[in-house]
């Protein structure tokens, strides 16, 4: 791709990124808007000598403009840029969104600009660790006209991604499924690493890192065959015992211990590795277990040891 003139509205986690991506394959940064303590500082260190501007004239000074802000942001933003004139005609808008496509830069699309969802699959943390992860990195494409995909793909390209083109109908979808592998999975890491904490571990996230590092693994590439442990099996015993356990010691994780168990119960029997008899006596104890009340309070989150909180958040 020939080298552009690229603006940045939002230098939050991901655009600071790519920008500094995008600048390294050879593209102009001309300017980027960011109001933050936290976004200057990530401009500071990303993008040394790259003018802070306001949004409009961020837009005004590029050929490319990427809009990383917030999924709440973006149709204000777009609308407000279009109105002001900043948004012109052949000029390039992307936006960085999972949830969004297309319909959310239509106040661009409606006076000829080139519109485009272009959305990275990573985790952000909005430092150079970024930069090398990106490669390989899947994207999340949607854009209207064969010229633009073409320029989305390239974009992607130099950024050092993978396209992976979705339907303008099937953002929303693509981005649940992002949101519950990552987000979730966070949740579920970090309750079993106070179970483990309840348990006396003094290195809970050391004790599940190999554990959990080999399950990920053999998930993605061997999917429902990767399951292990007493729901497969069928060890009523031992997840009787769990859920007496994780009630006296760890309440707070009751809650999605059972309904993952449960999920993992319906997996387990519709694959044909779990009877359906001994299913069924797991799914009636864990019916047992009231669901309603078994979300610990504030009192009983605050008199667990808690753990730091992780760094990276996913997306924006």
């Amino acid at each position: 791709m020939n080298p552009l003139r690229v603006g940045v509205v939002g230098a939050g986690r991901v655009g600071a990124v790519l920008a500094a991506a995008l600048r390294s394959a050879g593209h102009e940064i001309v300017a980027v808007a960011g109001e933050s303590d936290a976004s200057r500082a990530r401009i500071a260190a990303l993008l040394p000598g790259v003018p802070v501007e306001k949004p409009t004239a961020v837009a005004r000074a590029c050929d490319l403009l990427l809009l990383t802000v917030p999924d709440d942001m973006l149709g204000n933003v777009v609308k407000t840029m279009t109105d002001a004139g900043a948004i012109r005609p052949g000029m390039y808008v992307a936006h960085t969104s999972g949830r969004h496509g297309l319909a959310i830069l239509e106040p661009a699309a409606a006076i000829g600009a080139h519109v485009m969802a272009v959305h990275p699959a990573m985790t952000f943390s909005g430092t150079s660790v970024d930069l090398a992860r990106l490669t390989g990195c899947v994207f999340g494409l949607t854009a209207a006209t064969p010229a633009d995909r073409a320029f989305a793909e390239a974009l992607v390209q130099d950024l050092g991604g993978k396209p992976m083109w979705v339907p303008e109908e099937m953002r929303t979808l693509y981005h649940a499924g992002l949101a519950h592998g990552a987000n979730h999975l966070v949740t579920l890491v970090t309750e079993a690493m106070e179970i483990l904490a309840a348990a006396g571990a003094t290195d809970p996230a050391g004790t599940l890192r190999p554990l959990l590092t080999a399950a990920l693994d053999n998930a993605l590439d061997h999917g429902d065959a990767a399951l292990t442990g007493p729901i497969v099996r069928g060890d009523v015993g031992t997840v009787a015992a769990h859920l007496d356990d994780i009630r006296t010691n760890a309440p707070q994780t009751l809650a999605s211990y059972v309904s993952m168990a449960r999920a993992t119960l319906d997996r387990a029997v519709s694959d044909g590795r779990l009877l359906p008899i001994r299913a069924l006596k797991i799914k009636n104890l864990l019916d047992t277990v009231p669901i309603a009340s078994s979300s610990a309070s504030a009192t009983d989150r605050a008199a667990v040891q808690p753990l730091p909180r992780p760094i990276h958040t996913w997306n924006q």
